[in-house]
């Protein structure tokens, strides 16, 4: 948490390292814990983020901060916003998953054990939002050569459109955003995007004792073989190839029935040299088969490495990659690092 918290104040920001900075630092960082500890104790699933929402937008307006309130999206300005200057966005979700079995303590009881902070969210993403907000809050301090804004968005899990999409329309033009996720601190500098694909077979339903029918099922192998082995051609440096994942089959109504129809779902894991629209028309064609996208929304993104906070990351001894997993990156129409 402290490393987090120094690297993106000192380092990536540039500030000046004096012992009035590193004292502040000091305080953030117990202000930090003190926070996440609080919104570690609301279960705060996707769609359901009110309360956690409540709790933090409670809390940054005893700090003095205005803020403006989206559904549960919650969004701080640094003060009075100058037209003539860029404006910086500081982002992460409060979103969290549902628990899993396996948890072997409350999630919502958050515990400190040999340096390290126990509960639902307090990787993905609490440490990020209580993190980033305490920056906001130090560099606030003091005018900065940029507007700064802060955003706590919801339904990131879940990529919902009453999340950060819903915020977009009552923002400023954005200059650079930084996404708060875990990344060990390295930066990520292309995401892959998602494209979800349902997909049919059809066939003609008999009676299984006779020679009767044509399968769905048996018409859908050779089909599922192709995609299973197709390959995209243009490969990412950074995010490597498209990955395309059959991870949902359903067929047939009961044991004695020839089915009809074989649906089965694809997961497309797309870089950045296609569209999600391209990567659809390709594999239409490819197959044959009954297509229909659930959204083309959510494409890859990717930053310049020549990009100034990019070049700062590095100096700072950063690592740059490119991540596989989704983010609120997706969804936002100006450039961006994740980390």
């Amino acid at each position: 948490m402290e490393t987090i918290v120094i690297d993106v104040i000192a380092s990536i920001f540039n500030m000046p390292n004096s012992n009035h900075i590193n004292m502040d630092i000091d305080i953030a960082y117990y202000q930090a814990i003190d926070l996440l500890k609080g919104i570690l104790s609301i279960p705060s699933f996707s769609r359901s983020e009110e309360t956690v929402a409540d709790y933090l937008q409670t809390h940054i307006q005893k700090e003095g901060f205005e803020t403006e309130r989206f559904g549960n999206n919650i969004l701080v300005r640094n003060g009075k916003q100058d037209p003539n200057k860029p404006n910086i966005l500081l982002n992460s979700h409060i979103d969290t998953v549902r628990p899993v079995a396996s948890w072997s303590r409350d999630p919502f009881t958050p515990i400190e054990i040999d340096g390290n902070l126990y509960g639902l969210g307090s990787n993905d993403a609490g440490a990020s939002v209580v993190c980033l907000y305490e920056a906001f809050k130090l560099l606030s301090e003091k005018e900065q050569p940029y507007n700064l804004l802060f955003l706590a968005s919801a339904e990131e899990e879940v990529s919902g459109k009453n999340g950060i999409e819903s915020v977009l329309p009552h923002l400023p033009s954005i200059s650079f955003a930084v996404v708060g996720e875990p990344t060990g601190m390295n930066a990520a500098i292309a995401e892959k995007g998602l494209l979800v694909i349902d997909a049919s077979v059809s066939g003609k339903s008999g009676h299984a004792a006779r020679e009767e029918g044509i399968n769905a099922i048996y018409e859908a192998l050779p089909i599922l073989e192709k995609i299973r082995t197709f390959h995209f051609e243009r490969i990412s440096p950074l995010l490597g190839a498209v990955k395309v994942s059959l991870t949902q089959i359903q067929a047939g109504t009961q044991h004695n029935v020839v089915p009809d129809r074989c649906s089965f779902v694809l997961d497309v894991r797309t870089n950045e040299l296609y569209s999600n629209e391209e990567v659809f028309e390709i594999l239409r064609n490819e197959t044959g088969c009954e297509m229909t996208a659930r959204s083309f929304r959510l494409n890859s993104s990717r930053i310049d490495p020549d990009h100034p906070f990019v070049r700062r990351a590095v100096m700072g001894g950063r690592e740059l990659f490119g991540s596989p997993t989704l983010s609120d990156q997706a969804l936002m129409p100006f450039p961006s690092v994740k980390i």
